[in-house]
């Protein structure tokens, strides 16, 4: 018996369950861990069209980038003076986060796409608030698909971007909504279907699925039996990583049975989102890829027979509730590969959800996993499953042509030349989509360029696993790498969020650390700012105690006079004030990035209570 198997069966002995004793397959790089976590219906303008710069309008949470930090692919110029739509884009601000679902629908994205000329969007997936209803309109009707936010209310993404890494080219893998993009996350592939029940709508001819009337699953429980009901074949992410005995799962809220009727799950678990209107039920069937294929299906909604099982072979078949996520890495357990996916009401799915629900999820889930043991080995991918329908300048690479009659984006029934596809009806590139990556491994305040699609992630997980690739057309043959948001030869400080500003939490060394040290906001009263001078703050960016980095301290005064804010800084580092000052009385938020000599960068955040201005 060796003495690392001796190890691990006293650890056995100890902790009773087989918890801590996942196999750790081997990797090829220092990720041992993947979490994805994928949201609902997010163009890439939609939240990132002005990134870095947001409109910091006063009743809104405060946001200002770096000094350095890259610009991405947005909207500025002439798309935001006179772009070639009939509506031109605008911001929701914070107080519109509740906003109406828009048509995405596999046709009619390609129709507003134009064949490449991005200029039909109102008239082809804009709703408006008369068929969305009880979603208000803001008075802009089908043109509410220009719409985008920035980063005082999509605030914790524009800071995961900031500190970590970012990809402003990467796109859905097909067009059409949630069912394409989940399958595409974890097979490359739509293609495959088999109509079990009702009309063949969302499946096009050929067998793929283009989600148009969101077609849902025969193994589970809980689908809505008026749906089309389809199944899939062929393999899927679940199949390589049990073939070459990795532990992982798929987590969803409100997956868990809120009962079981005739012996059949019921899944009624509900929410309200942040304007206390219901968002249906937590668990949505056609968000659930897994349940589409026999092989990795729990059609009941079968728990795990233990703890420490989960991520195992056993009745649950790698399908969870999100709770038994939480439950498992509390308990010492996380999965070498991890599907997050959030309850309806925090999915990020407009109509029913919105991005400061979504916010709470995020930043609650990504805390956690920072604070875990296994921080250190972890990748977080954040990653969407389709726009939406709103709107997005750019067209991706048409890499999957087709021709049905379901295709539009060049003409009635084409998609380029469809003619030789291997399978018809998965036209793609779709929309561009956020991608982000928030590791110790990521590359920090980095935007990538690199073409990268749903199938990316999945080919990222094939090779840190040498498990191959699905086969059969699926994408991953050919997905863009998504290791240029990596740097595996440094280590990214964890950064905590605040869930519900998204703002750096206070527990966080400004810049980065999540280990205690850093400074934290200040409130002080002031009777007369002209000449206040606040005390020596310390500010550090490696997340420890120490009130340095590059062996040089980081002492700063704030010296705060009306419409200035001169700081000095010693040890021979240079500070960049940002001021947001007004008259009145307080409070006033000022923000401050400290730059060493290496260029690496801090930022600290005072806030002072001005009285009798």
């Amino acid at each position: 018996m060796t003495k690392k198997l001796a190890l691990r069966l006293c650890l056995a002995a100890a902790f009773g369950s087989p918890a801590l004793l996942h196999a750790q397959a081997s990797t090829t790089t220092p990720i041992k861990h993947v979490v994805v976590i994928f949201q609902e219906n997010v163009s890439f303008d939609h939240y990132f069209a002005t990134y870095p710069q947001a409109a910091n309008l006063p009743t809104e949470p405060f946001w200002s980038p770096a000094p350095n930090t890259p610009s991405v692919n947005g909207l500025s110029g002439p798309l935001m003076t006179d772009n070639p739509n009939s509506a031109t884009p605008f911001r929701f601000t914070r107080a519109q986060a509740v906003m109406c679902d828009q048509d995405h629908n596999y046709n009619d994205e390609q129709k507003a796409f134009n064949g490449g000329l991005m200029n039909k969007f109102p008239e082809s997936v804009g709703v408006g608030s008369t068929t969305a209803s009880p979603c208000p309109d803001f008075g802009n009707g089908k043109n509410l698909t220009m719409g985008y936010y920035d980063g005082n209310t999509v605030t914790a993404i524009w800071n995961y971007a900031q500190h970590y890494a970012m990809n402003d080219n990467s796109f859905g893998t097909t067009f059409g909504p949630s069912t394409p993009g989940a399958l595409n996350l974890i097979s490359g592939q739509t293609n495959g279907a088999t109509v079990t029940s009702g009309s063949p709508t969302g499946v096009v001819s050929g067998g793929s699925v283009s989600g148009d009337g969101r077609p849902s699953l025969v193994l589970d429980d809980c689908t809505i039996q008026t749906k089309t009901l389809i199944t899939m074949s062929g393999k899927n992410v679940g199949d390589l990583l049990n073939a070459k005995n990795v532990a992982w799962g798929w987590f969803q809220g409100g997956f868990r049975p809120s009962s079981v009727a005739a012996g059949a799950a019921v899944c009624a678990t509900t929410h309200n989102n942040i304007s206390g209107a219901s968002a249906g039920t937590d668990y949505i069937p056609h968000h659930e890829p897994f349940q589409y294929y026999p092989q990795t299906a729990n059609p009941h909604h079968l728990t795990a027979l233990s703890t420490g099982n989960i991520g195992l072979n056993d009745q649950a078949n790698h399908q969870y509730d999100l709770a038994d996520f939480f439950t498992a890495l509390a308990a010492g357990n996380l999965p070498a590969v991890s599907y997050l996916k959030a309850a309806a009401y925090q999915d990020g799915h407009a109509g029913y959800s919105d991005p400061l629900d979504e916010q709470t999820f995020a930043v609650n889930t990504i805390n956690t996993l920072m604070q875990s043991p296994f921080w250190s080995s972890t990748a977080i991918f954040i990653a969407y499953d389709d726009s939406d329908g709103f709107y997005d300048h750019v067209i991706g690479p048409i890499l999957n042509q087709s021709s049905t009659s379901d295709d539009f984006l060049n003409g009635a029934g084409s998609c380029g030349n469809g003619a030789g596809a291997m399978f018809q009806g998965r036209c793609g590139y779709g929309p561009r989509l956020p991608l982000l990556v928030i590791s110790p491994y990521a590359k920090i305040n980095y935007v990538d360029h690199t073409v990268t699609d749903q199938s990316s992630i999945l080919r990222f997980i094939e090779d840190n696993w040498n498990l191959g690739r699905i086969g059969n057309g699926s994408a991953d043959a050919y997905a863009g790498p998504v290791l240029g948001m990596f740097n595996f030869s440094a280590t990214a400080p964890a950064v905590l969020l605040d869930p519900t500003t998204g703002l750096v939490s206070s527990g966080t060394g400004p810049g980065g650390g999540g280990g205690g040290g850093g400074a934290t906001a200040v409130t002080k009263a002031v009777a007369n700012p002209k000449n206040t001078t606040v005390t020596a703050r310390e500010i550090a960016l490696d997340g420890t105690a120490s009130t340095s980095f590059d062996g040089k301290p980081l002492t700063y005064f704030w010296s705060i006079a009306m419409g200035s804010l001169p700081a000095a800084i010693s040890g021979g580092n240079t500070a960049t004030p940002i001021v947001s000052f007004g008259a009145g009385d307080g409070p006033y938020t000022f923000v401050l990035t400290v730059t060493d000599s290496a260029g690496k960068t801090a930022t600290d955040t005072l806030t002072v209570n001005f009285s009798g201005v």
